[in-house]
């Protein structure tokens, strides 16, 4: 059969389906019109609307069932599911909140008003100097959400952002140790540490923390040091407390200290490669150039060391030490003193910067932390950085940076007591930290500095060449102030111990190479002979 004869038959089948619907409904109709003798539109209209009635009636019968199925099959579901939740949030709910953590954390924003410090998880313990909270925070929580707050946390303590310190776990993220201080920082001074203390220290301490423990650096090796604060304020004493943990902690070094205030780094004068007492930009600029020049010869001999593929050479540590240091940027006004506070700030800009990797350090104090007291080219290239009290918020950004401010948890230097001497804060591999420096007694300050003197000279002596008999001679001749020595005298002094003269004369002879003289005393040496075979045969 073809497509098309197929649909020709479709069409006739409906035609003939349609004819006999319409003469059912026809019949029904008329039967309907006799059995209520209705006319005809009368009849039509009242089976219409009980069709439209009768389907609209199953259909709101069959919408009801659909929902009832549905709400049993939903309920099933939820008891599946939510047992176990209701189950745990049963147990939660058992466990209580801590009231003092929970409040202050959460209008401080650290934490949701959803979420609760668990009291489960709170361990406070009273120390010497204050209240100690040890906490976890809530799930998706970590203490970067806490240390970012402090300053909102403190007032919510009812305290300063000063009484607060804040230390993260080393094990969890979530967990935070809270100090809350009795008394603002510092009020007791700490005592000064020992030897031994500093000695143990790893790395190179400043000062002591709020909590009286050691704080400062790991190390001065590949970065320096800039300190401002207003003056009377401790910077001499605390720069001078460094500069001794650096004699006992750091090693073996060199310094180069420029002293602009005149007396404030003389106790270490003896023991400075290079000492200057002067405020001579000049004499600054010298010091730049000599150390620039030390800098260039020691990057030289790493490059000649990396061509000949040979390890890279070991130098000795330097550090520059600078007091008063603004006062050697500033100028006149004059156009020669402005093109040499210009190339001195160049100068420093390349030592501080580039000097690093060849081992030499720098540290600058200034007492005027002004925007134009130390350049911003030289400024900004400071590792570390310490600022004690200053003023206003601006002089902090001078002496800590810019952007101090936007750094996690940050120590506002204007809100230290200016009556507490050698506060400061410290800024360092992007964590500030609250200190006071050591005051050491000068005795102390003597005696490190002697030890260290004696250390140096005593290396020198054992790393020097031992003395040739000749110059052994020439040396026991001037310590026994003479000018001449008979042979029988000098030999003992030599090892020599032949009783017989002629042959002691013979074996002094050969060891010293050369012969001796004969005088009124009798054979021996003279002073001058000896001396002149000495540089002979050097």
């Amino acid at each position: 059969m073809s497509k098309k004869q197929q649909v020709s038959d479709d069409l006739y089948g409906q035609a003939a389906g349609a004819i006999g619907g319409l003469a059912v409904t026809f019949g029904v109709l008329a039967a309907i019109k006799d059995k209520l003798g209705l006319s005809w539109p009368a009849t039509v209209l009242l089976t219409a609307g009980v069709l439209v009635a009768l389907g609209y009636g199953a259909w709101r019968l069959r919408a009801a069932i659909v929902r009832m199925l549905a709400g049993e099959a939903r309920t099933g579901t939820a008891l599946k599911q939510e047992a176990p939740t209701t189950a745990t949030e049963a147990a939660e709910e058992a466990v209580p909140a801590h009231p003092e953590l929970t409040a202050a954390l959460t209008t401080a924003g650290v934490i949701g008003r959803e979420q609760v410090i668990r009291a489960d998880e709170v361990t406070i313990t009273d120390v010497p100097t204050g209240t100690l909270y040890d906490f976890l925070v809530p799930k998706g929580r970590t203490y970067e959400d806490v240390e970012k707050r402090l300053g909102t946390v403190a007032g919510m303590f009812g305290v300063t952002r000063l009484h607060l310190t804040m230390e993260r776990s080393r094990d969890n993220e979530r967990r935070v140790k809270l100090l809350k201080l009795h008394e603002p920082p510092f009020t007791k001074p700490f005592p000064a540490p020992t030897r031994q203390e500093i000695e143990a220290y790893p790395g190179v301490p400043f000062g002591h923390d709020v909590t009286g423990r050691l704080a400062g650096v790991p190390t001065f090796d590949k970065a320096s040091l800039l300190v401002a604060g207003m003056t009377q304020m401790g910077k001499t004493t605390l720069v001078n407390g460094i500069i001794t943990c650096l004699l006992i902690a750091y090693g073996e070094f060199e310094m180069y200290l420029l002293d602009g205030k005149f007396c404030g780094l003389t106790k270490f004068e003896k023991k400075a490669v290079r000492y200057e007492s002067s405020d001579d930009p000049a004499v600054f600029e010298n010091m730049v150039d000599e150390l620039n020049a030390r800098s260039d010869n020691r990057y030289a001999k790493i490059k000649e060391a990396i061509q000949k593929r040979q390890p890279a050479p070991k130098f000795t540590p330097v550090i520059f030490i600078v007091d008063e240091a603004a006062d050697f940027f500033a100028h006149d006004e004059s156009k020669e003193g402005k093109e040499q506070a210009r190339r001195i700030a160049e100068k420093t800009r390349s030592l501080v910067a580039k000097s690093l990797e060849s081992g030499i350090s720098s540290v600058l104090m200034t007492q005027r932390p002004s925007t134009n007291a130390i350049p911003v080219m030289v400024r900004d290239q400071f590792l570390y950085r310490m600022c004690l009290y200053v003023a206003s918020a601006g002089t902090t950004k001078v002496a800590l940076g810019d952007t101090y401010f936007e750094t996690v948890a940050p120590i506002n230097p204007a809100l230290l007591d200016p009556d507490i001497k050698g506060q400061a804060v410290l800024f360092a591999n992007g964590r500030s930290t609250l200190i006071r420096g050591f005051n050491f007694e000068d005795e102390f300050i003597w005696s490190v500095v002697d030890q260290a003197i004696a250390v140096k000279q005593q290396e020198k002596t054992l790393a020097a060449p031992p003395k040739s008999p000749i110059e052994r001679a020439i040396e026991i001749m001037r310590n026994e102030g003479v000018d001449f020595m008979r042979s029988v005298d000098l030999a003992p002094h030599l090892g020599i111990t032949e009783p017989d003269p002629t042959e002691c004369g013979k074996q002094l002879s050969a060891l010293l190479g050369v012969g001796s003289g004969r005088t009124a005393q009798g054979r021996g040496y003279k002073l001058d002979d000896l001396t002149a075979a000495a540089r002979s045969s050097s």
